[in-house]
């Protein structure tokens, strides 16, 4: 009971493993100090589990590695450049092939919660652990984060608005950089990401070793009817072309 935080979730698959039969299990339910929220999963009765808690509880007791990414890693790191109305949206990743419990899925966190399996990133490659409500939690760097935000553009994301976002990332580190551009598998979001680099006048593009980082071949036209880049051979909203 006291290696899980207030807010938590106790899966009964990792309590077995820990000593704790399923017969002293539904003594602990019985006895409400548990409360069942589904099929194998348990709460501490009269606590209301939280959004990171669950989250935490799932990596850490199912071996799970579901990171918070995109918009909102770079939110709780103080480089979000939108004002949420409403309800906010938490980005989750996570390799392929791990979903997130039904569960999970149905309960009510009070957030726009979307979850994206890729291959187009490494796990744990530019992924750090922050600590929120006496959880620790993964969360991708600023660099990977923003990675993830052109990886989801332009549906979910606005390539202008992104462009802002990279004008604030003017201390991302060389050699993290490096090393995500050489492991990311879109040719898309490589491009994209050096040309608001450059765009931007960051210093730190200046020590990237550019030819170790595959670009692919021909032209990719990002949006339809948009402005053409020579140098990176993409088309791009018209709107981001002309920002100063």
């Amino acid at each position: 009971m006291q290696k899980v935080p207030r807010g938590g979730l106790f899966l009964a698959s990792w309590m077995y493993e820990n000593g704790i039969s399923r017969e002293l299990q539904r003594h602990y339910k019985k006895s409400r100090w548990l409360t069942p929220i589904d099929t194998g999963v348990m709460a501490r009765t009269g606590e209301t589990p939280t959004l990171f808690g669950a989250l935490a509880s799932l990596n850490e007791q199912g071996n799970k590695h579901f990171e918070i990414g995109a918009m909102s890693a770079l939110d709780i790191q103080g480089f979000s450049h939108y004002v949420p109305m409403g309800k906010k949206s938490v980005m989750l990743f996570s390799p392929k092939g791990e979903r997130l419990p039904a569960w999970f899925l149905k309960r009510d966190w009070n957030v726009f919660l979307r979850h994206f399996t890729t291959g187009c990133f490494s796990p744990g490659l530019g992924v750090a652990t922050v600590s929120r409500e006496g959880f620790h939690l993964p969360v991708a760097t600023p660099a990977r984060a923003f990675l993830e935000c052109l990886h989801l553009s332009p549906k979910y994301y606005n390539l202008t608005d992104l462009y802002h976002v990279m004008e604030m990332l003017s201390l991302l580190p060389p050699l993290e950089v490096q090393a995500l551009l050489e492991d990311c598998k879109s040719i898309k979001v490589k491009r994209l990401f050096l040309y608001m680099a450059e765009k931007a006048g960051h210093d730190w593009l200046k020590m990237l070793d550019i030819s170790n980082i595959s670009l692919g071949t021909g032209k990719r036209a990002i949006v339809k009817n948009g402005a053409y880049n020579a140098t990176y051979q993409i088309t791009v909203p018209k709107e981001l072309e002309n920002v100063e």
